[in-house]
C-alpha cells in the first residue's frame, strides 16, 4: 500500500478517521472468521486502522499482532490495544507460516489491482497451513482516486477471481454487507473468507 498520497491522508486524518471507525459493529464479519479459528489463535491485523478490531481479539483470548502503514495511526492503535504496533506497507510483510489468521479490514482496498496477487501471496506465506484468510472491499468496479486515497473496488465474482486463481486458498465464504456507519449505509462492502490450502 505505499501508494504516499493515501499515507499522507491517514497520517494527517488519523484521527478524526479513528473517530469515524472506532465504533462500527464489524461483528457479523468477526464472528464468521473467528468461528473459523481455534481458541488462542494467532492472527495478524493487516492495516488495524484504530486498533478496533485487535482489541476484540486481544479481548476474546487470541494472540494479535498488529501493523499499519500509517505512523499516526499505529501509534494511536498502540495505545487503544496496549501493545506494540508494527509500522510497515503490506509489500514489507515478509513472515513464513506465523499466523492461524489475518484478517485485512478495509486495508487492501488501497492496492492496485495488478499488485493485489504479489500481496495475496504474501499473507499466504505468512499463514500456516490451513490457516484463515479475511478480507473485505468496497463493492463497485473503478479503480481511482477519491477522497484523497487510493481504492480498488471490487465485485464478488471478481474478488473470488482474484482469491482463488493461483490455487493459494480454497473459498469459504463471499458476501455483501452493508456499512454499519449510518451516513455510509447506501455504500456496500464485498467480504470473502479463504483457507490456506495444504
Amino acid at each position: 500500500m505505499k501508494n504516499n498520497k493515501t499515507i499522507d491522508y491517514y497520517e494527517k486524518n488519523a484521527k478524526a478517521f479513528v473517530e469515524r471507525t472506532i465504533d462500527a459493529d464489524m461483528s457479523i464479519c468477526q464472528d464468521k472468521f473467528l468461528s473459523l479459528l481455534n481458541a488462542g489463535s494467532y492472527i495478524l491485523d493487516a492495516g488495524c486502522g484504530s486498533g478496533r478490531d485487535s482489541r476484540i481479539f486481544l479481548e476474546k483470548g487470541f494472540h494479535v499482532e498488529a501493523m499499519d502503514a500509517s505512523k499516526e495511526m499505529c501509534k494511536i492503535a498502540a495505545k487503544y490495544i496496549g501493545q506494540s504496533v508494527t509500522c510497515m506497507g503490506f509489500e514489507e510483510v515478509d513472515y513464513e507460516s506465523r499466523f492461524d489468521g489475518v484478517w485485512a479490514c478495509a486495508s487492501l482496498l488501497h492496492v492496485k489491482k495488478n499488485r493485489l496477487p504479489e500481496i495475496l501471496l504474501k499473507f499466504q506465506r505468512a499463514l500456516k497451513s490451513g490457516g484463515i484468510m479475511y478480507a473485505s472491499f468496497k463493492y463497485g468496479n473503478m479503480e481511482e482516486e477519491r477522497l484523497e486515497r487510493f481504492f480498488s473496488d471490487y465485485n464478488l465474482s471478481e474478488i473470488e477471481n482474484i482469491f482463488l486463481k493461483d490455487d493459494l486458498f480454497e473459498l469459504v465464504d463471499s458476501f455483501e454487507t452493508e456499512d454499519v456507519r449510518p451516513d455510509y449505509q447506501d455504500k456496500p462492502w464485498v467480504n470473502i473468507i479463504v483457507r490456506k490450502k495444504n
